[in-house]
């Protein structure tokens, strides 16, 4: 009786495991809260002269194919230099993200992208995250891709 039991408990905490990681849907806040709210707030606020704010900025640089290009990018690659967001300049770096998987990062951006309250916010799909992965840049690369989008439409 004790080892029918114990082997129903390992297999229902087994396949409970599966379920938790490989099927279940990502988390966007709780990624967040893990990965970015130390530095961008808990809010999305930033930490002005430190850290840009990501609330109502990254659904209206998302708003483009190559707004949206741009931010898979920063998250998958990094960024590295001076860029001026929200009308302040930030000297600094952003480490890549590209150790999460595409589902986690879809879910990530999705959520910053709905910090700005707006519905119709971009939203992101693991197969986007995946075809951004396709091409690593250097963080150089992303400050680069950052002002050629700014020329085209300045970035808030």
């Amino acid at each position: 009786m004790k080892k029918t039991i114990l082997a129903m408990l390992a297999a229902t905490a087994g396949l409970s495991g599966l379920a938790g990681s490989a099927h279940a849907a990502a988390d966007g806040a709780q990624l967040y809260a893990t990965h970015c709210a130390m530095c961008h707030q808990s809010t999305g606020s930033g930490v002005p002269g430190q850290f840009p704010p990501l609330k109502g900025r990254i659904n209206l640089i998302s708003a483009t194919p190559e707004g949206k290009n741009y931010v898979m990018h920063v998250l998958l690659n990094g960024l590295a230099g001076s860029l001026k967001a929200a009308g302040t300049s930030y000297m600094g770096y952003m480490p890549s993200m590209a150790a999460m998987s595409d589902d986690d990062i879809a879910a990530l951006l999705t959520y910053v992208s709905a910090l700005s309250g707006d519905a119709s916010a971009p939203t992101f799909t693991a197969e986007q995250i995946k075809a951004a992965r396709a091409t690593p840049m250097q963080p150089g690369q992303i400050l680069e891709e950052r002002n050629t989008l700014n020329a085209a439409h300045p970035l808030p």
